[in-house]
């Protein structure tokens, strides 16, 4: 081939790459922005605009929310099922003297998630760590029939060996012992091949949730996580919220040396919202292992002296697979029916703009509105995008509160008036909403709210509040980090 010849064919390769790189584009303008959030879409955009070839193979592993198409019709048909089974049950005699706003809620819940609202339930709060496992581990031990467990992160160390021993133990009375952890979320905890190795020893029956087994033929977006966290013995006590069964560190030689440990809230509850829990634990179930369960529905147990009594409960599910983000329009139409106070916990906040604007709408209606958030994040990225948000926060009257490091605050709970406390495993950011399977549950009843307020009141008492001046002398390297991983936030 001669000179010629060859700056014929660079010609020619030159511009079939510039052919293609437009072609992309266009193509991107058309396909990205469908269904989705503005935000989102134009920052898949963007990625795609500034290097195509990068931006395309990225939105193809990650620009899907997409859990497949068996998954996806065996969750409708577990809502229809749910639905169908709840049609007929009479409103609770406890709606009626709900607020209009949080009647308007409890509608919303029942249209998006399917399970009822249910009265006459019993709530006790576990905010110290090591005595929610151990709460958890005495009702396993005292099972009879089953214990359901489902647990975003399941570890096997000095923290949870009782309560793994105790499952185990359970099955040898003879009880029917069932325990789900997602893959992935498992997976990069320290141990995880001696816990396989523990559950494989075991007569307990477990799945690993949403695997990640290309192999296998089980391939997906590999960010779609299960994170809901619950257990369920014998139909009767029920337990959920943020903790992970993991020891306080994660198992994590760095997070020991410098003394960071996660700060969490579980919530024990007993009556009729048992069995929304046992559904959703079914659900999943099936989902994972093709087995369907009977939940036979709550059962009247003696009442924990300690709890709070006849407390109106409501689980909303969400994640993948559901119509709407379940989670999202629960919180934001509650904050929006906030009249004097909104106190909100949350590890990682990273609104999409209907939230940012719920939670600095209700500032400037002259709700008092408080987050309180860890000072140092135990993730870089996602740390910098929820910092990116605090200047809009603090100029709508915002008060925010910076747990101390090196402690996680990554309980996730929040509070509306006198009159709701929602739970759960949710945070308040667009994974959750959007990637993740949680779990969120909504309590109407004044003593709940003050118990979760007496929690907030020692992370207040513990926190530094940030105020204005002082982040407006942030660096300016530190400010271009924060915005540049807020945009990153939105790649969903």
């Amino acid at each position: 081939m001669d000179y010629s010849d060859a700056s014929l064919v660079a010609a020619v390769a030159g511009a079939v790459v510039v052919a293609i790189s437009i072609s992309m584009r266009v193509a991107a303008l058309g396909i990205i922005p469908g269904n989705r959030r503005p935000s989102t879409g134009m920052a898949w955009l963007l990625l795609v605009l500034l290097n195509p070839m990068v931006g395309f193979i990225g939105f193809l592993f990650f620009g899907s929310n997409q859990v497949g198409r068996k998954r996806h019709r065996r969750l409708e048909e577990i809502t229809a099922r749910i639905r169908e089974g709840t049609r007929d049950l009479p409103p609770p005699a406890s709606v009626g003297s709900f607020s209009p706003a949080v009647r308007s809620a409890v509608t919303l819940n029942r249209t998006l998630g399917a399970l009822p609202l249910h009265d006459d339930n019993d709530v006790l709060l576990l905010p110290d760590y090591g005595a929610a496992i151990g709460t958890m581990t005495q009702a396993v031990r005292e099972a009879r029939e089953t214990v359901h467990v489902e647990f975003y992160i399941m570890a096997l160390d000095e923290v949870t060996r009782p309560f793994l021993d105790a499952l185990v133990e359970a099955t040898e009375r003879g009880v029917t012992v069932r325990l789900l952890f997602d893959h992935l979320g498992s997976r990069r905890i320290p141990g995880y091949r001696g816990l396989l190795s523990y559950l494989r020893s075991s007569r307990i029956h477990w799945r690993p949730m949403l695997p990640i087994k290309p192999l296998r033929g089980a391939f997906r977006r590999p960010d779609l996580r299960n994170h809901r966290k619950l257990l369920v013995v014998d139909g009767e006590i029920g337990f959920t919220g943020s903790l992970n069964l993991t020891e306080p560190g994660y198992n994590k030689p760095r997070n020991h040396r410098l003394g960071r440990e996660w700060v969490e809230l579980m919530v024990r509850v007993e009556g009729p919202i048992v069995a929304s829990l046992e559904v959703v634990f079914a659900g999943d179930w099936w989902l994972e292992t093709d087995e369907e369960l009977q939940v036979v529905g709550h059962r009247p147990t003696g009442r924990a002296p300690e709890s709070l009594h006849q407390v109106p409960c409501h689980l909303v599910p969400s994640g993948p697979g559901y119509p709407s983000e379940n989670n999202l329009r629960l919180f934001t139409t509650l904050i929006y029916a906030a009249q004097h106070r909104l106190s909100i916990t949350s590890p990682y906040f990273v609104p999409d703009e209907s939230l940012l604007y719920a939670v600095t709408t209700a500032a400037q209606r002259g709700v008092e509105v408080e987050l309180f958030v860890s000072e140092q994040s135990d993730q870089f990225m996602v740390g910098h995008a929820q910092a990116s948000y605090y200047r809009a926060l603090l100029e709508a009257g915002v008060r925010i509160h910076r747990y101390p490091a090196p402690y996680v605050l990554h309980a996730k709970h929040f509070t509306v008036d006198e009159e709701v406390a929602v739970v759960g495993s949710s945070n308040m950011d667009q994974r959750s909403f959007s990637l993740n399977y949680e779990l969120s549950l909504m309590m109407v009843h004044p003593g709940v709210v003050a118990a979760v307020r007496e929690v907030e009141d020692t992370y207040r008492a513990l926190s530094k509040e940030l105020t204005l001046d002082e982040w407006d002398r942030r660096s300016v390297g530190a400010k271009y980090v924060d915005n540049v991983m807020r945009l990153t936030s939105a790649l969903q």
